[in-house]
């Protein structure tokens, strides 16, 4: 069965469509969505058929695939990490809602489908109310992967249109919010003594560190 293809507007998403999404989810779903950077693609992350979908879905293995997920707040971050220092979570608290991924401490509350070899655990609380929505009214995080372009020039996809047509067959729901960035976001690692950049994307690490 095709997909929806579902056209939501990020400055005012309509609830009744909200509802709907996080219904699918809830039944073990798999979407695609528009974030602060690129296009991404997830599902509940307690449901662990959803997230093995995703692995089939990728051509990745749930052991070693570096998952993160999209919550809502930073108190929703709590629910699922060791404790943080002080200067970590003053840097958060800076940095987010935004494009960043903090990798932190992961703590027993974290599905073991995403803790399996891993101490740590990837968070995002993006700068865009359509997955905070999702994540707020499906009262949970949501697992998150971007959707990587095959494209030698282009490395994310963009055009939600053009995203549907590829995945219109694999996923359950793809949102319309609009085109997507191309640039990633930022991933700075906390997990350590150190403060570490993993990776430079959208967030800009001068305002920062």
């Amino acid at each position: 069965m095709a997909a929806e293809l579902i056209k939501l507007y990020p400055e005012n998403p309509e609830i009744k469509k909200i509802e709907h999404i996080v219904n699918v989810l809830k039944n073990g779903g798999i979407i695609i969505y528009p974030t602060d950077t690129v296009y991404g693609m997830g599902c509940d992350i307690h449901n662990q058929r959803a997230v093995e979908r995703i692995c089939q879905i990728k051509g990745i293995k749930p052991k070693k695939h570096n998952f993160s997920f999209i919550c809502y707040d930073l108190s929703n971050i709590s629910e699922y990490t060791r404790a943080l220092n002080t200067p970590v979570f003053k840097m958060m608290k800076k940095a987010l809602p935004g494009p960043y991924t903090f990798i932190l401490e992961a703590n027993n509350s974290v599905p073991k489908i995403l803790n399996s070899n891993k101490k740590t655990v990837g968070i995002r609380v993006p700068d865009h109310a359509i997955p905070r929505l999702l994540v707020k009214e499906l009262g949970q995080p949501i697992l998150t992967t971007s959707i990587r372009d095959e494209d030698d020039v282009i490395e994310y996809s963009t055009d939600p249109e053009l995203i549907f047509e590829k995945y219109q067959h694999l996923v359950d729901i793809v949102i319309d919010g609009g085109y997507g960035n191309n640039v990633a976001s930022t991933v700075i690692d906390c997990s350590g003594e150190e403060i570490e950049v993993i990776r430079e994307g959208l967030g800009s690490i001068e305002e920062l560190l």
